[in-house]
């Protein structure tokens, strides 16, 4: 089957206070954006023709849009009505949306300070981030050769677009190799996320994951934290060091795009995809879509 490349797809695309077709939704080749990263994006899922998270992720993105230095144009709550009329007018009931925001090409150079500063968002239908088969059986992930940045060498808090350049390099990589995806270790050799997700390990009927000081504090991953909470499960944030992976029975992967995705391996470590990884991992599809129920604790 044909993949249709994006800049061909038809519908919408909000584009600086007004919807255009999306054809027309275009930027010059010498945008700042593109040459030196000055770039901050959003990436939510849309059930049920309805934003999971929206407020959040609306600001957040007006959050990167301080921590890189950009004046955002619109409020948080105008961005948001924004992202529901985007995904209205391509009529999508279950798929994705993307919100972007970036420095233009009236300056190019490292300073750019008299840069219009633009917003674009874009909605299309956009099925499970990983494929069925792989999730029924856990991914597979290598161990990234990169490494996440310290939080005094690059903005780490902003979900800021250069950030994701080792990310891009590290599944590139992972899947060449065979895998659906890498983790990254963090500055300091201890474990941080997924490429595009954060993640957690289970022992002993708890959650375990890093603690968020030099990557995003994910919406999703607070979320399944609020729905582990609920069932009465401990989830302990901490330092993770990698020679500890050995002793957890079971990981997944949390992100607006994997949601909750189990995985089997990370490199020579073996995990279950255990009761508890599959009872959050369907908790967090009921809360997304809408209608989650929580009775008692489920054991590992």
């Amino acid at each position: 089957m044909a993949i249709i490349p994006f800049d061909r797809l038809e519908g919408s695309i909000w584009l600086n206070g007004a919807l255009v077709p999306w054809g027309d939704a275009k930027v010059h080749v010498l945008t700042h954006g593109l040459h030196y990263g000055s770039s901050v994006f959003e990436g939510e899922r849309v059930y049920g023709g309805r934003i999971f998270k929206m407020a959040e992720h609306g600001e957040r993105l007006v959050n990167s849009c301080r921590i890189m230095g950009m004046t955002c144009p619109y409020s948080a709550q105008e961005l948001n009505r924004a992202a529901e009329e985007t995904v209205r007018a391509n009529g999508i009931t279950s798929g994705y949306l993307r919100r972007v925001v970036w420095r233009g090409s009236e300056m190019m150079g490292v300073a750019a300070q008299a840069n219009r500063i633009n917003v674009a968002m874009a909605s299309w239908i956009w099925p499970s981030y990983f494929a069925p088969e792989a999730l029924e059986k856990g991914l597979k992930l290598t161990i990234a050769d990169w490494r996440r940045p310290a939080p005094d060498c690059a903005p780490t808090q902003a979900k800021a677009s250069g950030l994701y350049m080792i990310c891009t390099l590290s599944k590139h990589a992972a899947e060449n190799a065979g895998y659906n995806d890498a983790l990254m270790l963090d500055y300091r050799g201890r474990v941080a996320e997924a490429t595009g997700a954060n993640i957690f390990f289970v022992r002993d009927g708890a959650l375990h994951t890093p603690t968020p000081d030099c990557f995003l504090d994910g919406i999703t991953r607070r979320t399944v934290m609020e729905l582990a909470a609920r069932r009465g499960i401990e989830v302990i944030e901490r330092v993770i060091l990698p020679d500890e992976l050995e002793g957890f029975e079971q990981c997944f992967l949390t992100g607006s795009a994997s949601e909750v995705s189990p995985v089997s391996e990370i490199g020579p470590y073996r995990f279950d995809v255990g009761a508890l990884t599959k009872q959050l991992r369907s908790d967090y599809m009921a809360e997304a879509q809408g209608s989650v129920t929580v009775a008692v604790a489920v054991a590992g």
